[in-house]
């Protein structure tokens, strides 16, 4: 091996003899080395032995340009955070940083920096609201710098943002009144199936006048209690004006089938979006989100209406660019009475707060529970709460026991404090959604580098991942059609229930949770695996102050712990050394300036209840 300084040349030189004709290459990282601007090859021929002699002349030159064009995330008015992806070789010199250019839609380019020393870059300053831009990033080493990546899509800033005093409804609202003599095709057109639920199916519906795009609720209503219910949350709905919760905007009853036609929310569900590769997930974007959850939960508390489903599915980003979100589905909604108690028997085990499965009245309290399990999540990607099976889960609930596990290490302690109000098994020691509002987390400042840190996305998309398997099985989930018992009991003739009715109430409850348990037992059962390498690690070599990258896919159930050693070491994350685990279950490790001293055999150790697997692979890095 041989060392050279950089910007210096380096001259390799081999003799061979052999009988003419002789072909000859030369190899570099496993590819055949062409005459380009940073190879000189030359070939010499002996008169007396023939052998053909070839020098090999090695100059960095400039890295190639960023990989990916940078991926834009709007904050506010005035400031947005964009990331890219390095370039895919470095000139034979480390990358040292990146420069970040924007332009007008009316003017040229422009430096926002010239010494961004990561793959990300906050914008702060210098944007102007309802204005236009596109940006594009050079890397550059001890050469110089490449030419310009891809540019990003045009992007539009957000409008001034309002005073806090001053926000509120925007657009004008109407109550609906179903109309009983027409049918909902009669006004709009019928497109594709967007989804289905326990009330019915969902559709997309377009306005045959105003050409208008719409979403159109399905309701089944060939039963008395099931057509009561969609009126019921048609006439809460009338109550629920405000701009982040979705809208009814018509309602039709025409035997056996009933409609409401809501607002299209095209954006999907904000934990599908923060996953999305285009989007930064950051805790200050989390406030974001949080805060405008609680200016939707507080108007409809203001109400005297809970939500009783408040769960990840039911929070919606309103376009597919923006950060804006809506809160969605008040079919469990309820008003709450002072003078009578409302007990009810359902809601999604990981989120359905403890007085709800010990089938105590619920209170407004009810829902920041909820708010405050949606909140951990968020940030960390785990559920506090998330048993083997459902019946751990329930328990758990039910004995409050939750921690902030090692995910909450980058977390301030500012978002800690906001979760542990919540979470509070006594109703009466949570935080109102007032006082959500009002806690320092929600006052964030944008440009807090505590709050500005990009927060990893590998256990949220884990966590998707379980949840969509988990929807299958809840085709069965017992504790929402307790609603039909817990319903049929507050529509009864207003006298008291009798001790035997709720001993009855009681033995269905029991009955149906066991049918619920078995069913999500059966299907867990069948998924259950060792960890399994579809795909094993691989030998690499690589140059000194390059990037290695080692990738394997991995199978099992319940999701594997994935281990990586250097050796016999644990591998610790750090700014040079970088762990990714994909939901299709690609695990990489990715090290950034390797020197001689990560030379080694690296193992992906994975390991779950049913076994362990692992997988080596030997990193050679070259002088």
């Amino acid at each position: 091996h041989f060392e050279v300084t950089v910007g210096q040349s380096a001259r390799v030189t081999c003799f061979f003899a052999g009988r003419p004709p002789v072909a000859s290459c030369w190899i570099r990282h496993k590819e055949q080395v062409h005459q380009l601007c940073c190879a000189l090859i030359m070939n010499e021929v002996s008169s007396f032995l023939t052998p053909r002699q070839r020098a090999y002349h090695l100059t960095p030159e400039r890295p190639q340009p960023p990989a990916s064009c940078p991926v834009v995330c709007v904050e506010s008015a005035h400031g947005l955070v964009l990331s890219w992806s390095g370039p895919c070789y470095d000139g034979g010199s480390a990358v040292l940083g990146y420069v970040v250019e924007a332009k007008s839609e009316s003017g040229g380019w422009s430096e926002l920096t010239g010494q961004c020393e990561s793959t990300s870059y906050r914008v702060s300053s210098g944007l102007q609201p309802r204005r236009s831009y596109s940006f594009r990033v050079r890397a550059y080493n001890a050469v110089g710098a490449s030419e310009p990546g891809p540019e990003s899509p045009e992007v539009t800033m957000e409008g001034k943002e309002k005073p806090k005093d001053e926000e509120g409804p925007q657009q004008a609202y109407s109550s609906v009144a179903i109309n009983s003599t027409q049918k909902v095709t009669d006004h709009y057109s019928l497109q594709e199936r967007l989804g289905m639920g326990k009330f019915g199916l969902v559709y997309k519906l377009t306005h045959k006048e105003t050409g208008r795009v719409n979403a159109g609720k399905f309701y089944k209503g060939r039963r008395a209690k099931e057509r009561e219910a969609a009126r019921k949350e048609i006439e809460l709905m009338n109550h629920l004006h405000h701009p982040k919760l979705v809208q009814c905007l018509a309602a039709y009853d025409h035997s056996p089938e009933m409609v409401m036609v809501m607002e299209f929310i095209a954006g999907g569900e904000l934990f599908e979006r923060i996953v999305d590769d285009n989007f930064e997930h950051t805790e200050s974007a989390s406030v974001s989100y949080m805060h405008q959850i609680l200016e939707g939960i507080s108007f409809m508390h203001k109400q005297s209406i809970v939500h009783l489903d408040l769960k990840p599915e039911n929070i919606v980003c309103v376009d597919t660019t923006g950060t804006s979100i809506k809160i969605i589905d008040f079919g469990l909604a309820s008003r709450l009475d002072s003078n009578t108690p409302l007990k009810v028997m359902h809601g999604t085990p990981e989120f359905v707060a403890p007085e709800v499965i010990n089938y105590e009245p619920v209170f407004f309290t009810t829902d920041m529970w909820s708010i405050g399990v949606i909140c951990y999540i968020l940030l960390s990607g785990e559920s506090p709460f998330q048993g083997n099976n459902d019946a751990e889960t329930l328990a758990l609930v039910t004995a409050a026991e939750w921690e902030f596990d090692e995910s909450f290490e980058e977390i301030t302690d500012q978002a800690k404090h906001f979760i542990s109000s919540l979470l509070h098994k006594d109703t009466r020691r949570r935080m109102s959604s007032e006082e959500a509002l009002a806690h320092p987390w929600m006052a964030f400042e944008p440009g807090d580098e505590a709050t500005s840190r990009s927060l990893s996305k590998d256990r949220l998309k884990r966590f998707l991942a379980r949840q969509k398997w988990k929807k299958a099985g809840k085709a069965l989930l017992a504790l929402k059609r307790m609603a039909l018992l817990s319903r049929a009991e507050s529509s009864a003739s207003g006298s008291p229930t009798s001790p035997r009715a709720g001993e009855t109430l009681t033995f269905f409850y029991r009955r149906l949770i066991q049918t619920f348990l078995f069913a999500v037992a059966s299907l867990e059962l069948k998924m259950q695996g060792p960890p399994h390498f579809t795909q094993s690690l691989a030998d690499q070599t690589v140059g000194r102050g390059s990037r290695a990258r080692l990738s394997c896919h991995l199978t099992g159930y319940p999701d594997p712990e994935v281990v990586w050693l250097c050796g016999d070491e644990p591998v610790e994350e750090s700014p040079t050394a970088q762990i990714e685990y994909e939901e299709d279950g690609c695990c990489t490790l990715v090290l950034a300036r390797v020197g001689p001293e990560d030379g080694n055999v690296y193992t992906c150790r994975a390991t779950n209840d049913h076994g362990e697997a692992s997988c080596s692979a030997k990193l050679v890095v070259q002088r």
